[in-house]
């Protein structure tokens, strides 16, 4: 059974289909990637696995449970982490604090224990601190700990938004637009810090990328949308040669010198 699948899933807006029976599959410790023109039904499909959106039919499996009910603070709680095309932060808030909101989405510890400071709680709130000083680490946002994250560059407020997703622990991490607004130069680290963090902590990545050359060089597998269907998938090498792909989407596009990623052996669909 893989780790993540969606089968199925059909989404309706009034007389629009956004979505027709899209079959979608995430192995373990993978990269996937998810591409296709605006409007294709990129975020639609995201938001029906984080659970914001609640598909009109269809079923998402993940870690052997179908979670196609589930809210997203559920989903979240069982591992599925995700940012968003535009940064979602508090910028009113410190770095180390926008972080530690992740962690906090993970705790069990209960209101009563909290404000009573009781023994749970505290030693939650020290685990907690000790996952952002991992994420900050991590992140190269140590020096930045303590600055209002409303005050940092746009790369630097994207990479909050991944760790206070990395934060909750996730399993799978849907990453939407990541490189959208950052210099090319920041596209390179992310790439980068993309396979480290893979390697890291072993979880599994869903990314929507309008940066084509960026997911055919990043991504061990590859899925196209176009118009709310489904046109190809594939390894790097078998989408950029799918004639509908070019038609629809690729054009000619030239890879940039971002390092190819060895891919999985053994990965089924």
């Amino acid at each position: 059974m893989p780790f993540f699948a969606a089968s199925g899933v059909t989404v309706r807006f009034g007389g629009l289909l956004a979505l027709d029976n899209i079959d979608l599959v995430v192995n373990h410790a993978e990269i996937v990637g998810l591409i296709g023109p605006n409007g294709a039904g990129k975020t639609t499909l995201f938001n029906c696995i984080s659970g914001t959106q609640r598909p009109s039919a269809g079923r998402i499996v993940f870690d052997g449970q179908d979670i196609s009910g589930l809210s997203p603070h559920a989903r979240s709680r069982l591992g599925v982490g995700r940012t968003f095309q535009t940064v979602k932060i508090f910028p009113a808030l410190s770095v180390r604090e926008n972080i530690l909101i992740g962690c906090h989405a993970q705790m069990h510890t209960g209101l009563f224990s909290d404000g009573l400071h009781l023994p749970r709680s505290a030693t939650a709130q020290r685990a907690a601190t000790e996952v952002v000083d991992e994420m900050l680490e991590v992140l190269d946002l140590s020096r930045v700990d303590g600055r209002l994250a409303g005050e940092l560059p746009l790369g630097q407020q994207r990479l909050v938004e991944i760790g206070r997703a990395l934060a909750t622990r996730p399993k799978l991490l849907l990453l939407d637009e990541a490189t959208s607004g950052i210099t090319k130069a920041e596209v390179g680290e992310l790439v980068a810090l993309l396979r480290q963090i893979l390697g890291k902590y072993q979880l599994s990545m869903l990314v929507v990328e309008h940066d084509i050359a960026l997911v055919l060089n990043l991504c061990d597998f590859i899925y196209v949308l176009d118009f709310g269907q489904m046109i190809a998938s594939g390894s790097a090498a078998e989408v950029r040669s799918n004639p509908a792909v070019v038609e629809a989407y690729l054009g000619r596009v030239e890879e940039e010198q971002v390092p190819a990623t060895s891919g999985l052996a053994g990965a089924t669909r």
